[in-house]
């Protein structure tokens, strides 16, 4: 299906949020994911479908002083 991923056009087979962002190699850090401009808590990934056309953004906490 087709989808936008931080803004960048993407073909994927992932079905919901948490195959995504294994996929793309977010499995095991701690961002913070938006489906189409809404928060999604790192505990509803595993459910959340996607749908072709579904624009995400997966953000990493900012570090520094």
């Amino acid at each position: 299906m087709k989808l936008q991923l931080n803004g960048a056009p993407l073909d994927s087979d992932a079905t919901t949020l948490a195959a995504l962002l294994k996929a793309e190699g977010f499995g095991g850090a701690k961002v913070a994911t938006a489906v189409n401009g809404s928060f999604v808590p790192a505990t509803l990934r595993a459910t959340h479908p996607l749908n072709s056309g579904d624009s995400i953004e997966v953000l990493a906490p900012m570090q520094g002083g």
